[in-house]
C-alpha cells in the first residue's frame, strides 16, 4: 500500500468523526501493508481534551502489537499534530509519521516546530506533510464552514 492509500483510509477516520459532530480528524497506524489500528477524534463524544485520533490510535496499536514501542510503525493522519500528539508520536518511538494537511496554528511536526525530528530528545520520528493535503484540507474547511452557519 502506497502512502496515498493509508491517508485514504484516515480520511475515512475522519469522515466518521465528522459524522459524529467531532473535529475531522481520522488517525491509522501501519506496520508494513497492515494497518494495526485506527481512530478518530472523540474530544466531543468523551468530553475528553487528550481524546485526538493520533492518541487514542497509538494506545489502540500498542495494545494490538503488545508493546508501547511502535518502532517499524508509520502514523498516518489528516490534520498535522499539535504539541500533545507530536510528543506521543516520539514518545511511542514511532519511525515514521505522515500528515495531510498542515497547521500553521498549532503543527509541530513542520509548521511551529518539529517536535519528533528534535535532536535534543532521544528519539528521531521521520515527518513528511502534505500527502493528500487538499482532500485532507477541505474536509476541514466543510466542518468549519458548518460550524460557522451554526
Amino acid at each position: 500500500m502506497s502512502d496515498a492509500d493509508f491517508m485514504r483510509e484516515a480520511l475515512n477516520e475522519a469522515g466518521l468523526a465528522a459524522a459524529a459532530g467531532e473535529m475531522p480528524v481520522g488517525c491509522v497506524i501501519a506496520r508494513g501493508d497492515k494497518i494495526v489500528a485506527r481512530a478518530h477524534n472523540e474530544c466531543e463524544t468523551t468530553r475528553d481534551a487528550t481524546a485526538h485520533a493520533e492518541l487514542l490510535a497509538i494506545r489502540r496499536a500498542c495494545c494490538a502489537l503488545g508493546d508501547w514501542r511502535l518502532t517499524g510503525c508509520t502514523l498516518y493522519v489528516t490534520l498535522e499534530p499539535c504539541p500533545m500528539c507530536a510528543g506521543a508520536v516520539m514518545r511511542a518511538r514511532l519511525s515514521r509519521l505522515v500528515y495531510g494537511a498542515a497547521d500553521p496554528g498549532q503543527g509541530c511536526a513542520g509548521s511551529l516546530y518539529r517536535i519528533p525530528e528534535d535532536p535534543a530528545f532521544p528519539h528521531f520520528c521521520v515527518c513528511d506533510g502534505g500527502v493528500m493535503a487538499d482532500e485532507c484540507a477541505s474536509l476541514l474547511r466543510t466542518f468549519f464552514a458548518r460550524m460557522r452557519r451554526e
